[in-house]
């Protein structure tokens, strides 16, 4: 019997994704939330999320990406957003394999610029490894992996087979919703950020996917496949912001020590998501660093 998660109580299905913005397409593991614009002809620009919240996090990047003209894709990892919650190891080789599938499936096939932030850094990364020909340039903002993340202990019973569910069935949203205000420094913003995020909370499997994370290596100490993607001469840029409290600003020295040869900005007064709070000083960045030859 599954574990009840009581405050899931929606499924998605094809009645559900009807009523859902943006597009659907079926992979191996299930259905894949996505969103392709701009010209076909145009460079491509891939957005790959982190850990919990899905692709509404790319809205500023998006939308300044697509006005330049760029044809940019986004989309949610499975177990976010609106995608769909298979029954199975939520790893690096999963969410890497859906975005190769993806790609397939959608016919981008000539290289792309990929940007990852926090957990999307280690799955970037994986999948820049494994295809090192379908990448022309990566970046990265605020990625894990540059050593294991510190966890209280409150968060290491969640690690803990039984004891892990029952907390996240129990106290799962309280968690989540008060840890979002931990990535920003402008505190202004969470509220209207917490009203995006919650939505994909009602869908059964959003707990369970979470909980599977934690437990497999996509949070796990990634620099041996930093220092892999370093040594393939791709173009990499990396931003961090200097208030980050979820991966601490001190690990980017760590991930810099691994991609060696990355542009690297640090972005004072910003958080977790520097690319979200800080959009006016980090767009023009990023999109210097894709227009570099």
């Amino acid at each position: 019997m599954p574990f009840p998660y009581i405050s899931e109580k929606k499924k998605l299905n094809v009645f559900s994704r009807q009523s859902i913005d943006g597009n659907f397409i079926v992979l191996d593991n299930g259905y894949t939330h996505y969103q392709l614009k701009g010209d076909a002809d145009a460079e491509t620009v891939v957005l790959v999320h982190g850990f919990s919240v899905p692709n509404f996090i790319w809205d500023p990047t998006f939308h300044a990406l697509t006005e330049a003209g760029y044809r940019v894709l986004r989309y949610d990892l499975f177990g976010r957003g609106f995608s769909d919650r298979p029954k199975t190891d939520y790893t690096l080789k999963l969410f890497a394999n859906q975005l190769r599938d993806l790609l397939d499936a959608l016919h981008i096939t000539e290289p792309i610029n990929l940007c990852g932030l926090s957990m999307g850094g280690p799955i970037t990364a994986t999948f820049t490894a494994n295809h090192p020909e379908r990448v022309k340039r990566l970046a990265l903002f605020d990625p894990a992996g540059g050593k294991v993340l510190p966890h209280p202990i409150s968060l290491k019973l969640l690690l803990v087979p039984g004891i892990g569910e029952l907390l996240i069935g129990l106290f799962g949203d309280k968690i989540l919703l008060k840890s979002m205000k931990t990535d920003f420094y402008n505190l202004d913003l969470v509220a209207d950020f917490i009203a995006k995020y919650r939505p994909q909370m009602q869908y059964s499997g959003f707990k369970r996917a979470l909980l599977s994370t934690m437990r497999g290596d996509a949070l796990g100490d990634s620099s041996a496949l930093y220092r892999r993607v370093g040594k393939l001469g791709i173009p990499t840029l990396l931003i961090w912001g200097e208030q980050d409290k979820t991966v601490p600003f001190d690990q980017a020295k760590d991930v810099q020590a691994s991609l060696k040869n990355a542009r690297f900005h640090s972005i004072p007064n910003s958080g977790h998501i520097p690319h979200y709070e800080k959009a006016d000083e980090v767009n023009p960045i990023l999109l210097d660093f894709l227009s570099s030859s």
